[in-house]
C-alpha cells in the first residue's frame, strides 16, 4: 500500500529576491498514480513564474491539509560538521536554522550575494568552505559542496536562500510535517515529508519530452517516488546504508535522499 498520496517535486533556484519570479523555480505533482504535472504560480498567467517566497505559502498551504503527500526539495537541509564545529554550533538543526536565518536573512528583499559581500547580513560570521563536504555529498560522485559558490551545477545559492524558508515552514507547521531525516529516519505513518532532493539521480529514467530541464527536474522528483511508492519500494530510500556513527553524523548534515 502507498505511503503517500501525493507527490511534489520542486527545483529550485537561488538567484535574484525571494520576490522574484524565476524561470528555474518549477514544482511539479502527482496525485495517485497520475503522472506529474506542472502546477503553476497563484498568479497565473498574468505571471509564469514562481519566488521563493509563493513556493513557501503554497507548501504551507497545502500542507496543512490532511493528505499525506512527499515533497522533494533541489538544496542542501544542512551543512557539514565541520561548520558546526568552527562556529562552536550545538548539534542541532533546529539551533542551525534560526542561526542560520540571523547571519543569511536571505528570506529578506536581499540578493544572495549581498550577504556574500558583506553589504547585508553578517554572513562573515557564518561562512564556510568549499573543501568541507557532508557525507552524502561524499558518497554521491556528483552532488557539490553546499558551500561551492559560482560553478556549474552548484546548490550552494539555492541552498543559501532556501534554508530561510525551510525554517519559515516548519515555524508555520510545527511537527505536522516531517523534515527527514531530522526529525527521525521512518516518516510516521499518514504524515507529510519534506525531504533534499537530488534529480540528477534519476532525471536518465525519464524522457525529457518538451519540458525544459529546470522542468524536467521537478518533474523527475515527483515521478521517481511517485514509482517506486506504487511498487512498495519506497522504504528502502527512507533507510540509507549507514553505520550508527553515520547515522548520527547525517541527522546533523541531512541526507540526500536516494544516496
Amino acid at each position: 500500500m502507498p505511503i503517500f498520496k501525493r507527490y511534489i517535486g520542486i527545483d529550485y533556484s537561488g538567484a535574484q529576491t525571494p520576490g522574484a519570479p524565476l524561470k528555474g523555480l518549477r514544482v511539479y505533482l502527482a496525485e495517485g498514480i497520475a503522472e506529474p504535472t506542472e502546477v503553476m504560480p497563484p498568479l497565473f498567467p498574468s505571471r509564469k513564474y514562481w519566488s521563493r517566497r509563493e513556493i513557501a505559502e503554497w507548501l504551507i498551504r497545502e500542507l496543512s491539509k490532511d493528505i499525506s503527500t512527499f515533497v522533494g526539495i533541489d538544496h542542501g537541509f544542512s551543512f557539514p560538521v565541520q561548520y558546526f564545529e568552527q562556529h562552536q554550533l550545538p548539534l542541532d538543526w533546529d539551533f542551525f536554522l534560526k542561526d542560520f536565518q540571523q547571519h543569511w536573512p536571505t528570506h529578506e528583499e536581499i540578493y544572495v550575494d549581498e550577504v556574500r559581500n558583506g553589504i547585508k547580513g553578517n554572513g562573515s560570521a557564518r561562512i564556510g568552505n568549499s573543501r568541507w563536504r557532508r557525507l552524502s555529498e561524499q558518497r554521491s560522485i556528483k552532488a557539490k559542496s553546499v558551500f561551492h559558490f559560482d560553478v556549474p551545477g552548484s546548490v550552494a545559492k539555492s541552498t543559501h536562500t532556501g534554508l530561510p524558508w525551510l525554517l519559515h515552514i516548519r515555524n508555520r507547521l510545527d511537527k505536522s510535517v516531517h523534515f527527514w531525516p531530522f526529525d527521525g529516519w521512518a516518516p510516521p505513518k499518514g504524515r507529510s515529508v519534506i525531504t533534499e532532493a537530488y534529480p540528477s539521480l534519476w532525471s536518465k529514467n525519464f524522457d525529457m519530452a518538451n519540458r525544459t530541464q529546470d522542468q524536467h527536474d521537478a518533474f523527475t522528483i515527483a515521478a521517481h517516488i511517485s514509482f517506486l511508492d506504487k511498487l512498495n519500494q519506497l522504504v528502502p530510500l527512507f533507510t540509507p546504508d549507514l553505520t550508527e556513527a553515520e547515522r548520527v553524523t547525517a541527522r546533523i548534515e541531512g541526507w540526500i535522499l536516494g544516496v
